[in-house]
């Protein structure tokens, strides 16, 4: 009678290449948790490292899948539960641990509020649908990502890490940083989704070479890289937003000229 039951399966006997991404996706999730550990023992420059190995953990499972051809359903809502971990509970734990707390109840309303915006953002990722017609919106995102969200929130962190500025009333200002990163998450600004990039194949050698830039830059100047590296992020937003309303007039203009060809 055993025989008929059936078997406990942890990836499909189908598909079993999914189990490098969601591996990957796993570990992802371990190192968001991680990084509030290493905040609870103060050691926060372990826990912006960590958190930033779960987001380029989180950009590689989803090329990997493609890549191997091992996307599932059950790989992309793993992935949706891991960003909130990653990029929504544990940087807001980091930065209540590091600063938030000295503002009271006050410090924890803004951890829950950041915490509550990146799972509506992921569940309206999730239903977003494009057109046939619209193929250009998959290269904007509805709002800041959440990992990106994650490391502006971290901004005040990594800059007292940088030694670059050292100032007072820390509390006050990543109070007023993870509002409007909260706010900004659950907008309809359009970022650009960074993880669908093409490169034409003869600059990829130029792409290479820049990745083993930003490597070394990363190693040598891990904390002012990253800090600049979000400057970058936030001057690419108001970029990001008109680059999108120029394709999409330019869209709307060729759909009204067909319509009008139809109806000659």
């Amino acid at each position: 009678m055993l025989e008929n039951k059936k078997e406990f399966k942890l990836i499909s006997k189908k598909n079993p290449r999914s189990l490098l991404p969601n591996t990957l996706t796993i570990f992802g999730v371990c190192l968001g948790l991680s990084s509030i550990k290493f905040a609870l023992d103060t050691n926060y420059t372990m826990s912006v490292i960590a958190i930033v190995f779960a987001a380029i953990l989180d950009t590689l499972d989803g090329r990997v899948a493609r890549l191997i051809k091992a996307t599932s359903k059950v790989g992309k809502e793993l992935d949706s539960l891991t960003d909130v971990i990653s990029f929504g509970v544990a940087p807001s734990f980091v930065m209540y641990f590091w600063t938030l707390n000295e503002v009271g109840k006050i410090g924890w309303m803004l951890v829950l509020i950041y915490t509550v915006c990146c799972a509506l953002r992921l569940a309206r990722f999730n239903l977003t649908v494009v057109e046939e017609t619209e193929t250009w919106k998959i290269n904007f995102f509805e709002g800041i990502p959440s990992p990106a969200a994650a490391g502006l929130i971290l901004l005040p962190l990594i800059l007292n890490l940088s030694d670059l500025v050292q100032f007072e009333n820390t509390a006050i200002i990543s109070s007023i940083v993870i509002l409007m990163v909260s706010i900004l998450m659950v907008s309809k600004i359009p970022t650009y989704s960074l993880k669908r990039i093409l490169i034409p194949r003869h600059l990829t050698i130029f792409l290479l070479l820049g990745i083993g830039i930003y490597l070394s830059l990363l190693i040598f100047y891990i904390f002012k890289t990253l800090f600049f590296s979000g400057l970058i992020y936030i001057l690419l937003l108001p970029i990001s937003y008109l680059h999108y309303r120029y394709i999409n007039k330019k869209s709307m203009t060729i759909v009204k000229e067909e319509e009008t060809e139809d109806v000659l």
